[in-house]
């Protein structure tokens, strides 16, 4: 077992951020660790995810988490093993997968976000953060439960090239569906069909709504009866001159959004001319379920039917240039920061 540590750093939200965040809205801190109580542990993060949800968690605003509290380290998703317990089902030693904070060390109660993981079933335990975390379970259930694509359907993935859309588009392709993706850059694009296996790609890069909409009828010929919308902005407004009657719209996120440079749907009242519908959707609704989803998605990994990468920075000093990778488009997989 090794010694409680005294000390720790942390990733502290130091200032709200207006527009894209800057490296000033944010401190390092090293902070004392305490021991913990009944109902506490202890774990030291080796790895946390980097996500584009984390953003609207910076500002004060309702949302479906509170917002960071200014001088609190940032939140995120973590998986490290457990320095010291003061709870039954969890041994120093452990493995556990929780949402946490960018810092070293985190002392909590555990709540229906943590439990305890077998890394000893997969090549890293970054794939608890990945495919088999939060970003993998998204795309499980989104595509299982929430979106329920058929054979024959057409479906328009938007930053199809990130870690949820690109799991997304495969699970649907391994159902019959014909998968359209949308992402940033050529590269990205044929990587979308050589490595992910989608049927045809778009480069929204340097595009407006009518370029975009133009290249989107292309890929679409018989129209979009499913859209999973991770972008929002000119993506979901071009994206909605082409749907088919009776479409369904999943809101996963709206990246373009979320550095208050708003743009806004012009063409929702297309919901109405095609008797389309539109739901957000949030994994939270399956928490109870994560670990039946996660077994699910091992599997795909190990019959080789489900790819997924990884890009990964080290160190907590890099917290903030890699969070803006998410931003700029230049992480190229899902975003993990190694603490370890």
């Amino acid at each position: 077992m090794t010694d409680t540590p005294t000390t720790g750093r942390r990733f502290v939200l130091a200032a709200r951020p207006d527009g894209l965040p800057k490296e000033s809205d944010f401190r390092l801190e090293e902070v004392a660790i305490g021991a913990p109580g009944p109902g506490q542990i202890l774990t030291r993060n080796h790895y946390v995810s980097l996500d584009p949800a984390i953003r609207g968690w910076l500002d004060d605003r309702p949302s479906y988490l509170p917002p960071v509290a200014l001088g609190d380290a940032v939140r995120a998703s973590t998986v490290g093993t457990v320095i010291a317990s003061g709870v039954d089902r969890f041994k120093p030693g452990d493995w556990v997968m929780g949402l946490n904070a960018i810092e070293e060390y985190s002392l909590v109660t555990p709540n229906a976000y943590m439990h305890p993981i077998d890394v000893s079933q997969v090549p890293s335990p970054t794939l608890y953060l990945s495919a088999m975390g939060a970003v993998g379970l998204t795309a499980w259930f989104g595509v299982s439960e929430v979106m329920q694509p058929q054979a024959g359907q057409t479906l328009l993935v938007s930053g199809a090239a990130g870690a949820v859309g690109s799991c997304v588009g495969q699970l649907a392709k391994l159902r019959g569906t014909r998968v359209v993706g949308i992402a940033g850059g050529a590269d990205k694009c044929r990587k979308l069909i050589d490595h992910f296996g989608f049927d045809a790609a778009i480069d929204y890069r340097g595009k407006d709504v009518e370029a975009l909409s133009a290249d989107i009828a292309a890929a679409c010929p018989e129209g979009i009866d499913l859209v999973y919308e991770n972008v929002g902005g000119i993506c979901l407004d071009a994206t909605l001159l082409h749907i088919n009657h009776y479409a369904r719209i999943i809101l996963c996120g709206l990246i373009s959004e979320y550095n208050g440079e708003s743009y806004g749907a012009r063409n929702i009242w297309q919901l109405i001319v095609k008797t389309a519908t539109m739901r957000g959707y949030l994994v939270s609704e399956f928490v109870d379920r994560f670990p039946e989803g996660s077994k699910a998605i091992a599997a795909l990994i190990a019959e080789g039917k489900l790819r997924f990468d990884e890009h990964v920075e080290k160190g907590i000093d890099n917290a903030y240039p890699a969070f803006m990778r998410l931003f700029d488009g230049s992480n190229r997989g899902k975003m993990i920061l190694d603490l370890s």
